[in-house]
């Protein structure tokens, strides 16, 4: 169906158009910081929200399991390099959309907020 490059940048894209029909603004995608990356940077009620996008081509698992303790310690550290670049948030959440995309079937999202280790 699609390479694994492409399988995540479609799901994204996916992300990104969900969390804007919920009302969350982008500021960011793809955040890099030395080896460290956050797949989107977003803000809602001036809350700035870290996510985490995971992707699966087919039916067989769960994207968002592939989100682990070592995983999320490296976005916690990023999350951390880019408050200091950017200072002026206050409140900050972790957040993962899980996106599978099966072959002849809509795009299965689900939003998991406000997530921690």
């Amino acid at each position: 169906m699609f390479s694994q490059q492409h399988v995540g940048k479609e799901g994204e894209k996916l992300a990104r158009h969900f969390l804007e029909r919920q009302g969350y603004e982008i500021i960011i995608t793809s955040w890099r910081h030395h080896h460290l990356e956050i797949d989107i940077v977003a803000q809602k009620n001036n809350i700035l929200h870290i996510v985490e996008v995971k992707t699966l081509q087919g039916t067989a698992g769960f994207p968002e399991e592939s989100v682990n303790y070592g995983k999320f310690i490296n976005l916690q550290r990023a999350a951390e390099a880019f408050m200091n670049q950017f200072p002026h948030w206050s409140m900050l959440q972790f957040d993962i959309i899980s996106v599978t995309l099966a072959k002849g079937n809509e795009p299965a999202i689900l939003f998991i907020e406000d997530i921690y280790y």
